[in-house]
């Protein structure tokens, strides 16, 4: 995989929103927060646009802002603003040309998953992590921070998962990869589809119903790519619902199931998604995941220094 280098002082990163729209003042604590971390900080020619009624401007006018994100080569790291839904929209107008010659670092979750899959197409690194529109939120200090030092020093320290009951145990190693359920489902059957051979999957999920969940887990079981993985990592399963009628089954009950044919480590309670903690991660890096009977630790085999 190709890694993007670490920030230095001074150099020059965008904000864009390639998805939901955004305004002036969700931006304002990321941006003096990034100019603090000695940042040159720029922003998407259409970020605040109001051409449409959800997007963040029209599809002509995101893509525009986000290829010339990936074309600028002084542009040393692109933060998605947020995400709620919209990548897909644009993602195969995208040319990665340039970029492929010159890449840097790429930030987001939820609906950026799209992005990051496209980018391990490319066999290009990553960043799973806080986008800018949640940098104001009173409990996202570790959030930001597990982002700096990945960004700025290059280090990210192994992650403790708490453990958990439902945890099953062993030890692999594979490519760090996935972030939203919906979106890793939504990329079956498209050029940016996951190959999870030897992979670490990580997923997350927020305001989903459990029988939908229950489903997408099912599509994976049954396209072979859960049969392919090295270790299973369940992040934050957020607000999620039920119908009328109960579903029955818990969220450890229904993944359990859907794993149970195969003999790989599964960590719960990993401090990704749409909580705080929202640790920041290398998506496509070499990782090691440990899972015993007393705790639960994912590390990568190497730094970027």
């Amino acid at each position: 995989m190709i890694r993007p280098f670490i920030l230095k002082t001074g150099d020059s990163i965008i904000l864009v929103a390639p998805s939901r729209k955004i305004n002036r003042g969700e931006l304002e604590r990321a941006i003096s927060t990034l100019q603090q971390w000695s940042l040159h900080v720029e922003l998407g020619k259409n970020i605040y646009s109001q051409a449409h009624s959800y997007f963040a401007g029209t599809d002509e006018q995101r893509l525009h802002d986000f290829q010339n994100a990936l074309d600028d080569p002084t542009i040393k790291a692109i933060f998605c603003a947020r995400g709620g839904y919209g990548f897909t929209r644009i993602l195969d107008q995208l040319d990665f040309t340039a970029f492929q010659k010159n890449p840097k670092w790429i930030i987001g979750f939820s609906d950026i998953t799209a992005l990051h899959l496209k980018l391990l197409s490319l066999n290009i690194e990553s960043i799973h992590g806080i986008m800018p529109l949640l940098f104001s939120k009173s409990d996202a200090g570790d959030s930001i921070e597990s982002l700096r030092t990945l960004l700025m020093e290059g280090i990210t320290y192994e992650y403790t998962i708490t453990p958990h009951r439902k945890n099953r145990t062993g030890k692999s190693e594979g490519k760090l990869v996935g972030g939203n359920l919906s979106l890793v489902v939504d990329s079956l059957g498209t050029v940016s589809e996951l190959n999870l051979t030897n992979c670490i999957l990580v997923i997350e999920e927020v305001d989903e119903y459990l029988y939908r969940i229950d489903r997408m887990l099912l599509q994976l079981k049954r396209s072979g790519k859960l049969s392919q993985l090295s270790g299973l990592v369940i992040g934050h399963m957020s607000d999620l619902k039920d119908t009328s009628l109960p579903f029955g089954e818990t969220i450890e009950e229904i993944i359990l199931d859907k794993v149970r044919d195969y003999d790989f480590p599964v960590a719960f309670n990993f401090q990704s998604g749409h909580e705080h903690p929202n640790l920041a991660w290398r998506h496509g890096a070499e990782a090691i995941l440990d899972v015993t009977e007393q705790s639960a630790r994912l590390k990568y085999k190497s730094n970027l220094k």
